[in-house]
């Protein structure tokens, strides 16, 4: 039995934010049902694309069940609400405003079922002078100061290389529903979730966050190397990179005899992070002095005899297909009736029983193979059946 076995999800949100997060209640075994309008979720028809059907929407969307409803058709929206009644969590990523136009509000769905953990995540919540104004991952991004002090010295501001304002949403949406349902246990009712994407990636600037309140001054753009501690960077090999991460004093110490400066340590312009960043370019070239001289794989395990971390720089296929990603499980597969086996990447938490070492037991509803996306409307009468105990063969109007 998964940990979310037997929790019922209705799921009407589209493209992203909303959908990452109900995949992850999926992956670990909740009931997800997919309501979606006559044309589906758009997502559906975002690209890449194989056989004419949306790998993105494939991946994004496995383990769920299909409803197709129009909510602006009297009957099928008195059927979403028979559902929201039997539901434990309700999610939506409509603009604030939307879902009390549509009738399946917080307090129209809360009045039938007191125990419902409903969740709405948009771009700026659902509060705030900008609450209604349409957002995406670039707008947030943009708005949020991380593009401010993502990329180089010299260069313009720049995206993170993935939409992480969506996908930082729905990851604290599912959290906060988790939450919700314990706090349930203990209460009996349920909880209104206000997740935005502009609030996620705010809250996670812990660093710069650090520094403005002690100097009055966030970091700025500063490439690949940290705002506080040094050598902490990516640096140049003879064939390549390698990223070598010191923190503190006692990993400094074996950085220092790694690279032949024993002396280092004592010198007062190294003693601490604090004088090491303020003498970042003499740190650089006696750390690229070494690694040039080396080949990306000599540097490598030159670091881990010293203790010292470091790593190459891979790309996703190199990641995805290393040793430690493989028997991490972190790449499932499910048999989709038209992409035939397709990959996609699982929720990373592991649970184990009790004194597992290393994710050894964990449940295969999470390290399992799993269910396939599901065509546009594919389950509605097998949910209705179950969730409502009708017949399976119902005529629906």
């Amino acid at each position: 039995m998964t940990v979310l076995h037997g929790l019922r999800v209705l799921d009407l949100s589209r493209v992203l934010a909303g959908p990452y997060c109900t995949a992850l209640l999926a992956d670990l075994g909740a009931d997800v049902v997919k309501v979606e309008p006559p044309g589906g979720d758009d997502a559906r028809h975002l690209g890449p694309f194989r056989k004419g059907e949306s790998v993105y929407f494939a991946q994004l969307n496995r383990g769920k069940r299909s409803i197709a409803l129009d909510l602006k058709d009297p009957d099928d929206h008195a059927l979403l609400l028979q559902l929201a009644e039997q539901a434990d969590v309700f999610v939506e990523n409509y603009r604030p405003g939307v879902a009390q136009r549509l009738g399946i509000d917080h307090s129209t769905l809360r009045a039938a079922n007191p125990r419902l953990v409903y969740a709405s995540i948009s771009g700026f919540g659902q509060s705030g002078p900008m609450r209604e104004n349409p957002a995406y991952d670039l707008i947030v991004q943009a708005m949020s100061g991380l593009m401010a002090g993502t990329g180089t010295p010299e260069g313009p501001p720049t995206r993170v290389g993935e939409s992480v304002g969506d996908l930082v949403a729905g990851l604290f949406a599912s959290w906060a529903i988790n939450a919700a349902l314990f706090d349930r246990e203990r209460s009996g009712r349920g909880r209104y979730i206000d997740v935005a994407m502009l609030d996620s990636l705010v809250s996670l600037q812990v660093t710069a966050m650090s520094l403005l309140t002690v100097t009055g001054r966030t970091p700025g753009r500063v490439g690949n190397r940290h705002p506080v501690s040094t050598p902490f960077d990516t640096y140049r090999t003879a064939d390549g990179l390698v990223a070598i991460a010191v923190a503190g004093e006692a990993v400094f110490a074996r950085f220092a005899q790694m690279v032949g400066r024993p002396d280092m340590p004592s010198d007062p312009r190294f003693r601490d992070d604090t004088a090491r960043a303020d003498h970042i370019d003499q740190v650089r070239e006696i750390t690229e002095r070494w690694s040039a001289s080396l080949t990306t794989e000599e540097a490598l395990k030159l670091a881990q005899e010293a203790g010292v971390p470091a790593a190459p720089i891979w790309d996703l296929p190199e990641a995805v297909g290393s040793e430690q990603i493989r028997r991490r499980g972190l790449v499932g597969e499910f048999d989709h009736p038209v992409l035939g086996r397709t990959p996609f990447l699982r929720q990373p938490a592991q649970f184990g029983p009790d004194g597992a070492p290393d994710g050894a037991g964990t449940e295969p509803g999470v390290h399992g193979t799993t269910a396939p996306s599901p065509a546009l409307g594919e389950h509605t009468d097998a949910v209705v059946a179950q969730w409502l105990r009708e017949s399976p063969d119902r005529s629906r109007p």
